[in-house]
Parts: C-alpha cells; structure tokens; sequence
C-alpha cells in the first residue's frame, strides 16, 4: 500500500493523538472511503470555529465517551471534514490548517493557496 501523502506532497503526519482524531481514531487525517464526511483536513480549532461548527448542529464540544470523543476545546488539533471547513473559510471563520498532517486529497475540495492562507504558524 502507497504512503498516504500530505498537500505539500511530503508523508502524512499524524494530527493529534491527545485528543486522538481522524475517522479511524488513529492520530492521522486519511479517510477510507466509507467516511462521507471526508475528514482530511487537520486544524488547530478555535472558539470561534467550534460555535460555528455547533450553529450547524455539529457539536464538537460535548464528550461523547461512547465514540471515544473527549469533546474539542479551542488550541486542539482536529480531523475536519474538509467541506465543513471549506463553509467556515467562506463565512470567515476557518481555523488555522496544519499542512503537513492534512491529506493531500483535501485538494479535490479546496486550493493549496487557500490552505497555506491559513496555515497554522507555531509560536517560537
């Protein structure tokens, strides 16, 4: 089986084991074909992002221990379903993506310019 590769063309790096994300809870953003949502895209969620994503009735706040979801909290790198992200860049309010850990099939729903406009930046 191929590497699963990132948009910038590099491996793909896993997203977040703490909390632990991606459609197979396995750290990492690639999503089988079985995930409609198509959660490719890893970002740092903020405040803002989460209200967004509750106002359409995607509550990632709330635990849900029978999923193995602590629930999100701002700061936490996350899974997203890269058209959900797409809808909150469009309203404004898209987190901030962590390129090398999003897959790079993201691309078939958003430009690699839009994703580095909003590239995570690590302080330091």
């Amino acid at each position: 089986m191929a590497l699963a590769r990132n948009v910038l063309g590099g491996p793909l790096q896993a997203c977040s084991y703490a909390p632990l994300t991606g459609y197979l809870r396995d750290g990492c953003c690639q999503a089988p074909p079985e995930d409609s949502g198509r959660h490719l895209l890893c970002a740092r969620v903020s405040a803002e992002f989460l209200a967004f994503s509750l106002e359409r009735g995607n509550d990632l706040i709330t635990p849900r221990p029978q999923w193995r979801f602590a629930g999100l909290k701002p700061g936490d790198r996350w899974c997203l379903c890269v058209l959900r992200w797409k809808e909150a860049l469009q309203a404004g309010c898209a987190p901030p993506v962590v390129l090398e850990a999003t897959h790079e099939r993201a691309l078939a729903f958003v430009t690699l310019a839009q994703l580095q406009a909003h590239a995570h930046k690590p302080v330091g």
